[in-house]
């Protein structure tokens, strides 16, 4: 029984970890969506009106976001964005690896340093997710860029 015991749980603390890695660009959606949720429910909209506001405000707040990262050409906006989108990753994931570390770890020392460690690696999963989500988009649908070279086009006659 105790060896079940371990196994589940090895098993679930690898699947927090994974969760908290797959959903690390999100938490700044999650942050503005249940911001605008809870302002919502507290101005009277209800449970179901404020669950919608804050789902339909999360998703255009990661949407706007994506769009604006592909769309934004100059590096230091683009870091700016991308910044936005980590920071609130980082300090989910602080929070996230501090509680995980209270489990088996017994020096605060230790609890800390693991705690900012696992920031900086979520806070850069977010960052790297932030910029394979949002690739940079073309201006026109179909267009090609500048620096891509264009194949020789070679046309067939027929002589008759």
């Amino acid at each position: 029984m105790l060896v079940i015991g371990l196994i589940l749980s090895i098993f679930g603390i690898g699947l927090f970890c994974w969760l908290i890695f797959a959903l690390a660009v999100y938490a700044l959606p999650f942050f503005v969506g249940l911001t605008a949720g809870m302002a919502a429910f507290h101005d009277g909209a209800g449970v179901l009106g404020a669950l919608l506001i804050g789902v339909v405000v999360g998703a255009l707040t990661l949407g706007i976001g994506q769009i604006a990262f592909a769309l934004v050409k100059p590096i230091p906006l683009r870091a700016a964005i991308a910044a936005a989108f980590a920071i609130p990753a980082a300090i989910a994931g602080y929070h996230a690896v501090l509680g995980l570390s209270q489990i088996g770890v017994p020096s605060l020392f230790w609890r800390e340093t693991f705690a900012w460690i696992g920031a900086i690696v979520i806070g850069c999963t977010a960052w790297a997710r932030m910029t394979v989500l949002a690739e940079p988009l073309p201006l026109r649908p179909g267009a090609a860029s500048a620096d891509e070279s264009q194949p020789a086009l070679t046309a067939a006659t027929r002589e008759g």
